[in-house]
């Protein structure tokens, strides 16, 4: 991509950034300090080739992990090759990062690649400490100290037993930013939609354990959008929600008095007043044109949303034969967490709630502005766009000006020669790299001015 004017450096964020060569378990220390398993961990080199981000909260402090490919080579990768673009990557992460991690292996010891990441890093000016892997138990520890001629502090620590990230991070943690205050807001506004007797108000009854809402086989019962408080956990760690029960949503043709269409009004209202959308099916038939035009419903007012198949219980197919069908019928929504649920016994109850906090987070993600321009730098080197009328988009940088949707301001030589299909393409590259789950992505094109 071409460069149309310059452009003020982002102010470094919580983020701290995991490097080195490949193979030296940069990617079983993100899956430790993430508390799950996200990157793939393989004994086969070069396994992770992009970036992976996580929020990680450790000890109430909040941050983003970023894990990077392993670096290959320094100075003879081709801009070209799977290593060149690694090193990019990696090189990105660092530009974005407040703090950087450099794993080595206790089991080989200092390798001259270590010593060139060391060297870069020194040179980027971010605070850089050395996780030394491998040392599974104390008697290890002493040999970690051959790996301070690397000019940066060292840390012993072992991705395999849990060890020694306690003191890592008590050193790492306070080289971030201060935390940007946010003030108080509401609890999460969680929207559920769908269609008459698809369970709704069932599914809202079984999350509060109790009889809070109106539940009946005659649809149409809850007439009116429905705001309910709902709690998880207890004291400053307590998560709020105010859970809303829609109206059953009928197509406008059989709506055939005013009660109706004011209750179709107030559910669309909810869907665009929520934080997050969950869209409810029923495992008892294949999705409806019914529930694709609720969900196209929720896309266009540009919220997070997640996907339950609800009455599980009654389901004659498997998961693995339903969800192929729910993904052709709605093929937007493809990015949307699906869950198998019954409210009626509870089944999948909890992790609809784990779906809903990860979306709502998923929402407010913040898009490091150096890795997001690579990662556009990269899909248009790979991809180039077609051309309209004999000339192509040149596209000069992009910034992340909003979430809740996350909104992305792409400035270019002429926003008329995007077409459709290749918008859908950048989406698809920035989901592959950031996740992003249920999250919406709203891409802005707007034109350089005759004066730049």
């Amino acid at each position: 991509m071409e460069k149309a004017y310059e452009v003020t450096e982002p102010t470094k964020q919580r983020v701290i950034a995991i490097v080195g060569r490949p193979n030296v378990g940069k990617s079983a220390i993100f899956n430790r300090l993430a508390g799950r398993r996200i990157a793939i961990v393989h004994a086969q080199s070069g396994v992770t080739r992009d970036r992976l981000m996580h929020e990680v909260i450790w000890n109430d402090e909040h941050f983003e992990l970023i894990d990077t490919g392993g670096i290959g080579t320094i100075n003879s990768a081709s801009p070209d090759s799977i290593e060149g673009g690694i090193l990019m990557q990696a090189n990105a992460a660092i530009e974005d990062a407040a703090v950087a991690m450099l794993v080595v292996d206790l089991e080989t010891g200092v390798v001259p690649l270590d010593e060139e990441v060391a060297a870069i890093l020194r040179k980027s000016g971010c605070p850089a400490f050395v996780a030394v892997n491998k040392a599974d138990n104390p008697q290890r520890d002493t040999a970690a100290t051959e790996f301070e001629q690397l000019g940066l502090p060292v840390f012993p620590v072992s991705a395999l037993h849990d060890r020694g990230f306690g003191e890592l991070m008590e050193a790492m943690i306070p080289e971030l930013p201060p935390p940007v205050e946010i003030e108080d807001k509401d609890a999460l506004r969680v929207a559920v939609v769908g269609r008459p007797n698809v369970g709704k108000s069932s599914y809202i009854n079984r999350l509060l354990r109790s009889d809070r809402v109106i539940v009946s086989d005659i649809p149409g019962t809850t007439r009116d959008s429905i705001d309910v408080p709902f709690t998880v956990g207890h004291g400053p760690q307590a998560r709020h929600y105010v859970l809303v029960d829609t109206a059953g949503m009928r197509r406008v043709g059989k709506i055939d008095n005013s009660v109706e269409r004011f209750s179709r009004f107030r559910s669309e209202k909810s869907i665009k007043d929520a934080d997050v959308v969950v869209l409810l099916t029923e495992a008892g038939s294949d999705p409806t044109t019914m529930d694709k035009k609720i969900a196209r419903a929720v896309v266009d007012a540009g919220k997070g949303c997640i996907v339950i198949v609800n009455k599980w219980d009654l389901a004659t197919r498997t998961q693995r034969q339903f969800a192929p069908e729910v993904k052709r019928t709605m093929p937007f929504m493809g990015h949307c967490p699906l869950v198998f649920a019954s409210a009626k016994t509870g089944y999948n109850i909890r992790r609809t709630v784990e779906a809903i906090d990860h979306v709502a987070a998923q929402v407010s993600t913040a898009l490091p502005t150096g890795v997001l321009n690579r990662v556009l730098e990269g899909a248009y080197a790979k991809v180039a766009p077609p051309s309209v009328k004999g000339k192509r988009i040149k596209i000069y940088y992009a910034t992340q000006v909003s979430h809740s949707p996350i909104i992305i301001r792409i400035f270019c030589n002429d926003p008329r020669r995007i077409v459709p299909a290749y918008r859908a393409y950048l989406v698809r590259i920035l989901r592959s790299h950031f996740g992003l789950e249920g999250a919406p992505i709203m891409l802005q094109f707007r034109g350089r001015k005759r004066s730049d």
